[in-house]
């Protein structure tokens, strides 16, 4: 049997869209979806970050923390700065928090380099119990990515209704 392994906590610089610093262990008791992106990644654009928002529309907010990682390796005079983020997710209606990856001295973000992630997009699947499940570098479709949620999702209800009965 594998075992799982704790996601690394994101190292955050700041958050927008939202009202308080977020953690994977504010979120323990949740599945999470998180989203490495960047502004100028076309895949991010096109595809990842509307997925994200059809997931946030799918499943309730108390199953399921969905949460966009702002990680930028490239090109960070453009797209290093808060103002011309909050303009892009404003200008994108998008409305879940987003973390800005903190930056490394090398220009690599720590968050990326924590889960050796190879480029953006990159999706992550964190279980309720905070363990990384699921990251995908590239495109997903819909249905099983869906499928991988709910899951996840209905693991979290399973063990809460095995602790309930104990």
């Amino acid at each position: 049997m594998t075992r799982l392994r704790p996601a690394p906590e994101w190292q955050i610089a700041e958050w927008l869209n939202s009202d308080c610093e977020l953690s994977l262990s504010t979120l323990r008791g949740r599945t999470v979806a998180a989203l490495a992106f960047q502004m100028l990644c076309p895949g991010c654009v096109t595809h990842a970050l509307p997925q994200l928002q059809r997931l946030r529309a799918a499943f309730p907010e108390q199953d399921l923390a969905v949460v966009g990682l702002h990680t930028v390796f490239e090109h960070h005079e453009a797209q290093g700065r808060r103002d011309v983020l909050a303009a892009f997710l404003h200008e994108n209606r998008i409305r879940f928090p987003v973390g800005i990856d903190s930056p490394g001295t090398d220009g690599v973000p720590l968050t990326f380099r924590a889960y050796a992630m190879q480029g953006t997009p990159t999706l992550l699947l964190i279980d309720s119990g905070g363990r990384l499940r699921m990251q995908k570098f590239g495109h997903i479709d819909d249905l099983p990515l869906g499928a991988g949620v709910a899951t996840l999702i209905a693991e979290t209800g399973a063990i809460d209704d095995l602790r309930a009965a104990t």
